[in-house]
């Protein structure tokens, strides 16, 4: 009986299901939705445009503003390549941790804000608890907006919202946001003893390369501002992390393209490094047609993330420091879908179980300490939301 599942066996059924980011999630949802059914819980879907995800939601309680959201994302990343001791689809005990990607980032999380929906069903809550399971988030967290936006048109306004990923339970008031770009440069063929006549798609990308390198060393030179001081490192970064073209040494290359990604400090706008990225783009394509007219870089968004802000007085930070005891100040670099909460008027902040550097690793566990303080935790929760 589902009733009797406890969150580590939710976390079994959740780890089950393989939902990498290129792949369907449908078969979670649809366990997700037998699980709270069971409980009397009314859950809604949101489609994706392809048809093979989904995004899920759903609220325990009063309906009246003032609740608390819980979220997390369902996606996980590929174990393609990866040395794994224990089948990663498979829950495995071992040493006091649990084994199987999403162990850590973030099915804990989302196992625990089902059993604390349950559990919520069966209380006399004063305030509303909101559930939020998104996809993609492992993809850059956009497909996330569609279902913020529907949360807050379709159920009362949720006070604090508290993203789960994996903080050992540390309450995390800001990250950096972040914007990609897929580039592809189209130069023009010629022998390489013809260098001059040619437009090399690789020697031009080596410009636009070395402007990110540029900026790094302008960035880290520069004096941190109060919001960027907290981070490690505390300045925005450009990095490129694969780049592909030519067809042979002595051939200028017709084309090149690679990605690259600016993980920006809160403060900042990711709207200028754009401006500023595309601009130095438009400054080579010139170059490279006054030599021949069918050269150019093409730049196609990757994605788009907005920075997580610490808030002056914050709700969601209050709360999670009243059900943690945490009282230190913690940031992290990498990008959550808090921010696009909190752009959409939220008091967000990221606190859950496991240590994020196990994320994406091979054998990717989740301790069992770590599973018992998030249950305290949303123990402690619950009993806030029937005071």
């Amino acid at each position: 009986m589902q009733q009797d599942l406890t969150p580590r066996d939710i976390l079994t059924g959740l780890v089950s299901f393989p939902t990498v980011s290129r792949d369907t999630n449908l078969p979670l949802v649809d366990w997700v939705e037998a699980y709270l059914d069971d409980f009397g819980i009314h859950s809604k879907r949101i489609m994706s445009p392809c048809g093979e995800k989904a995004h899920l939601y759903a609220q325990v309680g009063p309906n009246v503003d003032g609740g608390v959201i819980l979220s997390g994302h369902t996606d996980v990343v590929p174990v393609d390549g990866q040395a794994w001791s224990t089948d990663p689809w498979t829950l495995t005990e071992r040493d006091g941790k649990l084994f199987g990607r999403g162990a850590c980032d973030m099915k804990g999380f989302d196992a625990l804000a089902l059993h604390a929906m349950a559990r919520a069903s069966k209380r006399d809550l004063k305030r509303p608890l909101q559930l939020a399971l998104s996809f993609d988030e492992e993809v850059g967290c956009a497909a996330v907006i569609d279902l913020v936006e529907t949360m807050r048109g379709d159920l009362p306004k949720a006070n604090e919202v508290l993203v789960g990923e994996p903080t050992m339970m540390k309450v995390v008031s800001g990250h950096k946001g972040g914007l990609g770009y897929r580039v592809h440069v189209r130069g023009f063929e010629v022998h390489s003893s013809l260098l001059p006549y040619g437009v090399s798609a690789i020697m031009q990308a080596a410009k636009l390369i070395d402007w990110a390198n540029q900026k790094n060393a302008e960035n880290a030179a520069r004096a941190p501002s109060e919001l960027a001081a907290p981070f490690h490192p505390p300045f925005t970064t450009l990095h490129v992390g694969t780049i592909e073209g030519g067809t042979a040494h002595n051939i200028t290359a017709k084309d090149c393209r690679f990605f690259i990604e600016f993980r920006f400090v809160p403060g900042e706008s990711p709207e200028d490094w754009a401006t500023a990225f595309e601009a130095r783009a438009a400054e080579l394509t010139a170059e490279m047609q006054a030599i021949h007219p069918d050269t150019g870089i093409d730049l196609v968004r990757g994605f788009a993330l907005p920075a997580l802000t610490p808030e002056t007085d914050g709700a969601a930070e209050t709360l999670a420091r009243r059900l943690t005891g945490d009282n230190g100040s913690h940031v992290v670099s990498y990008g959550t879908e808090g921010s696009q909460f909190q752009t959409r008027g939220y008091s967000t902040v990221i606190c859950g179980p496991g240590d994020i550097a196990q994320a994406h690793q091979p054998d990717e566990f989740i301790s069992l300490d770590q599973l018992a303080a998030g249950e305290a935790f949303m123990d402690k929760l619950l009993d806030q939301l029937c005071g």
